[in-house]
């Protein structure tokens, strides 16, 4: 079976996937050398189903490395919620200390 005939997907200075070979990093797989994807679509008997099949996967393909997932930045517990965390672990501690033998 030859290889058929596909449109470029021409990549723009604009579009998130100037940035990042991280569509490369996603699918090892699927990439081959210098850059091109192979989507091999052999589920349904048609021709046309086929290649409809192969063109969803790509955009999915495409979609998933699009998505940047968002930077978690660390955040500082505020001064009180601190001392709140403390002063219930001391009053834990004292409750524990409580139940001892009992000693008369």
């Amino acid at each position: 079976m030859g290889l058929l005939p596909s449109p470029t997907l021409g990549v723009s200075s604009g579009s998130p996937f100037y940035k990042a070979p991280r569509g490369q990093t996603q699918r090892p797989a699927t990439a081959g050398g210098e850059g091109v994807v192979v989507i091999k679509a052999q589920k349904h008997r048609s021709l046309e189903r086929n290649r409809e099949d192969g063109l969803v996967r790509l955009r999915e393909l495409i979609a998933a490395a699009a998505f940047v997932p968002t930077v978690r930045r660390a955040t500082k517990p505020s001064r009180s919620s601190q001392r709140k965390r403390v002063e219930s672990k001391v009053k834990r501690g004292q409750v524990k200390l409580q139940r001892g033998r009992v000693t008369e």
